[in-house]
């Protein structure tokens, strides 16, 4: 039996192995770099252990040092977690030689299916549908180009050994095929040690839908129903639920089958994934298996009461599953966002810093009977460091149908307090908010269908901002009344506050009369053209509190609120606007204020995130076309290409490869167009 674990790896998923660990009696040993050495994953172990700097390549990376640190701690087991060297065979083969268990699957398994060329070749052989493309090595960026023109644009250009979005691209042209194969064997050679590129098609309209399996030392396969994962940004997740909203029971059973079919052909002994791209008509292909813990294994653990990581522990004991597949049952729904720490407003790139602000909603289980978990791996005060993947949490709602689970998800991110970083979770509220979401009419191209231009935030919903501007405007009599009780002052001396409000919400112009003094209020709601609403609006909030809990008629109203002068920046479902509570003559007054206009930086190539200079590919003086790429900055593993945006000329470099720059910094100025 398994004493003592070493989780080989960090941040969210070390943590999620602990708990279980712990639960299960097990002492646990965490691994840290430098950059990690205040991990909360560090702080979670029985013991820790240092293994080098921050790089990957010179800690996490390096199985010498993984085995020092296993035989420092005496561990007899160890959990690669997912990333790193959780798909390396040699690993894996390294810790048998040493008599210890890996707590995943055999070698042989790693080998066979944590390679996608050989997996697909597997994969036709055991009579599962595969996507049409090139499974064979290729040299160089030409023979990508030839590839692609005959397989037929567009087309996928993959990492064989990738994995999590890393060195992934989509190209619709032979120029793009070229660029894209060039970056894709950059961020996995970087990323995995392991260059090596294949092209496939790339199924237009697609949903990401996959299988969860598991399996035992004793020839047991059984799969846990699937999970949908058609939200992506960059070829990576960014909600995952289950099930799908668009699978059939007979689909189900049929993508379980084959998913069980090709882990048996290769002995598969623990928790693994089998992946499918579907078509608008049910037709399913695989697109690969991934021999590890997925990210989104919370959603399947939710529907379906199994804690993986126990049963990889089990299965890696020699035991044999306790369950059958007549014994999963799929209960009620599940909904994963993956919190990252990233800007949506700026094409979803990394962001780094300080976590000034992390208060996540409460877990547990709600009077609604939905329930909330939150993995994380970070903590208040905390880095965000730009040596990892940026993910902050995996937050997760269940609830016994999808309308309950989405309602808790919902609810769940307007009480998730975040500041410091920049970050996603105005975009997953916008997502959730679409009524395309709503409906379960997903797929992968979701994200470029809905936001062509770049997400630039949600629209307010007039319900919403009549909400807002009630509770604003309370708020500021509540900040008002507090500034006019100054401590000495006299009740007969104290200034006069009014009852009535004008309210600006963003565009929207509302009049707000608040009626009481404390606790429940009463604020009427006039827009000066419909009838006014009249609204009982309780709240706790106090001056300097960056959430607003509030109940609006009874019902749970939050969002997030920042003071700036004369009102309040808001943020609320994937919305951010500015509400300006003032007096009805000084709102009379604002309308004639000058409005100070922004500084022009269309001359400018600003470094849209902190990272490092790859490569510049343009000169001095070199004319640019419209799209033409200038630069290639790396950050958090992966490379971002910059482009011009119109036709111009390039007047002066400021930077060089390898170069560190922080967010907005110059790279190149262009020639000054009237």
């Amino acid at each position: 039996m398994i004493k003592k674990i070493l989780i080989a790896n960090r941040g969210e998923i070390a943590c999620r192995v602990i708990k279980t660990a712990k639960r299960l009696g097990i002492d646990t040993v965490a691994v840290y770099s430098d950059a990690d050495k205040d991990g909360l994953h560090v702080s979670m172990a029985d013991e820790a252990i240092h293994i080098g700097p921050p790089q990957a390549n010179q800690s996490y990376l390096v199985m010498d040092k993984i085995m020092a640190a296993i035989e420092e701690s005496g561990a007899d087991a160890v959990h690669p977690g997912y990333g790193f060297l959780s798909e390396n065979p040699e690993f894996a083969k390294l810790l048998a030689k040493k008599n210890i268990t890996f707590i995943g699957p055999n070698p042989h398994a790693i080998q066979a299916m944590g390679d996608k060329i050989t997996s697909k070749k597997l994969a036709k052989e055991a009579g599962v549908s595969c996507v049409p493309g090139h499974m064979g090595l290729i040299e160089d960026a030409e023979e990508a180009v030839k590839i692609s023109q005959k397989v037929g644009y567009p087309v996928m250009i993959k990492a064989s050994a990738g994995g999590g979005g890393k060195g992934m691209r989509i190209a619709y042209n032979d120029e793009e095929a070229r660029e894209g194969f060039q970056s894709s064997k950059n961020e996995a050679a970087n990323s995995f040690g392991d260059d090596r590129i294949f092209i496939e098609k790339f199924v237009e309209e697609p949903r990401h839908i996959e299988i969860q399996v598991l399996g035992d030392k004793h020839g047991n396969v059984i799969y846990l129903g699937e999970r949908e994962c058609s939200i992506q940004r960059r070829n990576q997740k960014v909600i995952e639920e289950a099930p799908s909203p668009f699978l059939d029971e007979k689909t189900r059973a049929a993508m379980g089958a084959e998913s069980v079919a090709l882990a048996k052909a290769v002995d598969y002994d623990s928790a693994g994934t089998v992946e499918f791209i579907v078509d608008k008509h049910k037709n399913f292909y695989f697109l690969e298996m991934n021999t590890r813990l997925q990210v989104e294994h919370p959603v399947t653990e939710l529907i379906t009461g199994v804690d993986l990581v126990e049963q990889m522990i089990r299965s890696a004991q020699g035991e044999e599953l306790n369950m059958t597949q007549d014994d999963v049952k799929l209960k009620g729904w599940a909904i994963e966002s993956r919190i990252y720490a990233e800007d949506p407003f700026r094409n979803f790139l990394p962001s780094i810093g300080r976590l000034t602000r992390y208060r996540p909603p409460i877990e547990g289980k709600k009077e609604n009977g939905a329930i909330i978990r939150n993995d994380t791996g970070v903590f208040e005060g905390g880095e965000i460091s730009m040596y990892y993947d940026p993910m902050i949490a995996k937050l997760c709602t269940w609830g016994e149908d999808r309308g309950v689970a989405l309602d808790a998800m919902q609810h769940a991110l307007d009480l998730f307090e975040l500041e410091g970083i920049g970050h996603n979770i105005p975009f997953l509220q916008a997502v959730y908010d679409h009524d395309r979401f709503e409906r379960g009419d997903i797929s992968t191209a979701f994200i470029a269908d809905e936001y062509p231009d770049g997400f630039e935030g949600g629209d307010i919903n007039p319900g919403h901002a009549r909400k807002i501007g009630a509770i604003c405007a309370l708020m500021h009599d509540i900040t008002e009344h507090r500034a006019a009780n100054i401590s000495g002052s006299l009740p007969n001396h104290q200034r006069h506050i009014p009852d009535e409000w004008a309210v600006q919400v963003g565009d929207l112009n509302y009049t707000a009369d608040i009626n009481g003094e404390k606790g429940l209020r009463t604020i009427v709601v006039g827009d000066g053209e419909k009838a006014a609403i009249e609204m009982e609006v309780l709240t706790a909030w106090k001056p300097g509190q960056p959430l607003v809990i509030a109940l609006v008629d009874n019902k749970p109203f939050n969002f997030k609120a920042e003071p700036i002068p004369e009102g309040y920046r808001v943020r609320h479902r994937g919305v951010e606007f500015k509400v300006a509570v003032r007096t009805p003559r000084a709102a009379e007054l604002s309308e004639v204020m000058p409005i100070k206009e922004e500084a022009d930086t269309s001359n400018l190539l600003l470094c849209p995130m902190p990272g490092v200079i790859v490569s510049i590919l343009v000169e001095e003086g070199q004319e640019v076309q419209d799209g033409q790429a200038l630069a290639v900055v790396e950050a958090m593993k992966m490379e971002n290409t910059l482009r011009a945006e119109k036709k111009t000329k390039v007047t002066k470099i400021n930077a060089a490869p390898g170069d560190n720059l922080a967010v907005d910094e110059v790279i190149m100025e262009f020639e000054v167009t009237e």
